[in-house]
């Protein structure tokens, strides 16, 4: 019984450390924008990489950015605790965007062959269950800045 339970217990710690869920990260697309006047942010993510876009037309390049292992790891970490199926429930924390008081932020995330998108929140203060995401991809902008 013992040296089931053994097996048992190396099967699951060894499916923990297994990069699998850092693979599907790096399959995965993660769309970030920020909209108000005169005000527009996009941060795209994909495979250890952003695209990163404060502006719109044509004049405003889009800046591409190589993610840091350390940061790209953290990133993972906050991905793997969000619940994908969560997103069109989640419910938004202030809405200082209905009066111009914040810019209207948007999270969509492209994962198996399947979209994810948030309900529209508040830029800087999103909803709390990806909060953390949010707050590491928006500081990937400011890297680049």
């Amino acid at each position: 019984m013992k040296t089931i339970s053994l097996l048992i217990l190396t099967l699951f710690l060894g499916k923990s450390c297994n990069p699998t869920i850092q693979k599907d990260l790096a399959t995965a697309v993660i769309d970030y924008t920020a909209n108000a006047r005169g005000y527009h942010l996009r941060i795209t993510v994909t495979n250890q990489k952003a695209a990163i876009s404060q502006g719109r037309g044509t004049e405003n390049a889009v800046t591409e950015l190589a993610i840091s292992d350390a940061d790209w790891k953290e990133l993972v970490g906050y991905f793997q605790k969000v619940n994908l199926n969560e997103f069109p429930n989640l419910k938004d924390p202030t809405q200082k965007r209905f009066y111009d008081g914040a810019a209207i932020a948007h999270l969509k995330v492209r994962y198996q062959d399947t979209d994810y998108d948030t309900v529209d929140f508040d830029h800087g203060n999103p909803p709390a269950a990806i909060e953390m995401l949010v707050n590491k991809i928006v500081a990937l902008a400011k890297i680049e800045e």
